[in-house]
């Protein structure tokens, strides 16, 4: 059944008829309905069916942006709120399955408010964080490939992973947990080794690291846009620059204020992640929100060296708990930021310009663990990590509200997941459970 919804998509993807770029609505004298996004042929006979019943029928082309008439209050069966990784992801799967998904956004994703740009995300399977999050990783390479494969692009490169640290550091040991509890491929190397095999790289003495052969890059903006597509192409509505206001529960379903007008759903998905906390005022979540800024730099020797070929994504932790990570040069430079360290911030007043402080900050570390990228700052950009106290995700009901789905924030390192976490949220409204252990992310603060 798998490959059948994929090969649908793909043609529908590669289409480029000017007919599958339109919506037809149907509007009657008291009501209007939008059908479900199809293909061209199968809407045509929609029509036909429908206005042989009922002459009073009138069928309306647009081209993309669809007509929406205000005295009518649009009904779906799940609304989605916040449409980054999560959230396109949440409304292919749910889309891909037959409900009828509206998903709104206060941008225009991919965009660079959040917490999903920056050319690159960092994907691995020896997950040091705790083993339990190891299941959705494997499940995840799965649907990362799918997607692939349904837009002809090229989203995820293996380029191997590196976690550096002492013998006792949390990564380390973390990493190692996982793989032995998990069966996974690994090396461990001591210092002169990394050195040899790479020689971009220049750990101290008394490090050593595990390496994973799986480990990769996601080109980040090229999987929101990817997923947002096929959720178009799969029926979804999806309403860019109208930002949600506030929801209520009526007692037949959900109610949704936006900035243009309101929507009710049967169930509400809030994968908002910085700007949640606005939209669960009842609970005063104890999220916490801090900037983060990625660096790029070219280097100035042995290029090839930080080449994806020869050159491994790597995560480090030195100096009691302080983590850096890398990802190789693809084009724009290498890739070099903090894993947390960040400065408290809020989406209304993050600092979008970085400072040569912090500029020269981060070339202190660049010099030295791989002082060949200390070359000329190619470009830097600030991003937030919505952080629970605990660091991992919160994916629950609402504590208050079954039919509300909160599935963010995802504490700094939930990009990778965003395939299997939109396949969970899509089995958890459907069905009603996951058939992936969620527990370690339900509400305990």
């Amino acid at each position: 059944m798998a490959v059948t919804w994929r090969a649908a998509l793909k043609a529908e993807h590669r289409s480029a008829q000017a007919p599958s770029e339109f919506f037809v609505a149907v509007e009657t004298r008291r009501q209007s309905t939008w059908l479900n996004r199809k293909p061209a042929a199968v809407r045509a006979q929609c029509f036909d069916d429908r206005h042989q019943q009922n002459p009073r029928i009138i069928p309306v082309l647009f081209h993309r942006q669809p007509l929406y008439f205000p005295a009518v209050r649009a009904s779906y069966d799940v609304i989605i709120a916040g449409l980054g990784a999560m959230g396109s992801a949440a409304a292919f799967h749910l889309a891909q399955r037959g409900q009828r998904v509206l998903g709104l956004d206060q941008f225009t994703p991919p965009h660079t408010f959040g917490s999903s740009h920056g050319q690159t995300r960092i994907i691995r399977q020896a997950y040091f964080e705790n083993p339990c999050y190891v299941p959705l990783l494997l499940r995840a390479y799965e649907l990362w490939s799918d997607l692939e494969d349904c837009t002809d692009q090229k989203l995820l490169h293996i380029t191997g992973g590196l976690m550096v640290g002492r013998p006792e550091s949390s990564l380390v040991r973390g990493a190692l947990q996982s793989s032995q509890l998990h069966n996974l491929p690994h090396e461990l190397l001591e210092s002169h080794e990394m050195r040899h095999r790479f020689p971009a790289l220049h750990p101290e003495r008394d490090m050593i690291a595990l390496f994973e052969p799986r480990a990769g890059v996601l080109i980040a903006e090229k999987c929101v846009q990817a997923h947002l597509d096929l959720a178009r192409k799969s029926g979804a509505t999806l309403q860019f620059n109208e930002l949600v206001t506030s929801w209520n529960a009526d007692g037949t379903g959900i109610r949704v204020q936006t900035s243009s007008g309101e929507y009710r759903a049967t169930s509400l998905v809030l994968t908002s992640g910085a700007w949640l906390t606005k939209l669960l005022p009842d609970l005063q979540v104890p999220l916490s929100l801090e900037r983060q800024v990625q660096f790029w730099f070219d280097p100035i020797q042995r290029t090839a060296d930080f080449q994806p070929g020869r050159c491994p994504i790597h995560l480090w932790e030195f100096d009691s708990g302080r983590f850096f990570y890398s990802i190789p040069d693809f084009g724009r430079g290498v890739k070099v930021a903090r894993h947390h360290e960040g400065i408290p911030t809020s989406p209304e007043s993050i600092e979008r310009v970085v400072s040569p402080i912090e500029i020269e900050d981060m070339r202190q570390t660049i010099r030295r663990f791989m002082p060949g990228a200390d070359g000329n700052i190619r470009d830097a950009a600030s991003c937030i990590y919505t952080n629970t106290p605990d660091g991992h995700f919160w994916i629950d009901r609402h504590p208050h509200c079954n039919p509300v789905l909160i599935a963010s924030p995802c504490s700094g390192h939930g990009f990778k997941f965003a395939a299997v976490l939109g396949e969970a949220i899509a089995d958890l409204i459907c069905n009603g459970q996951s058939r992936f252990d969620l527990n370690l992310f339900r509400t305990r603060f």
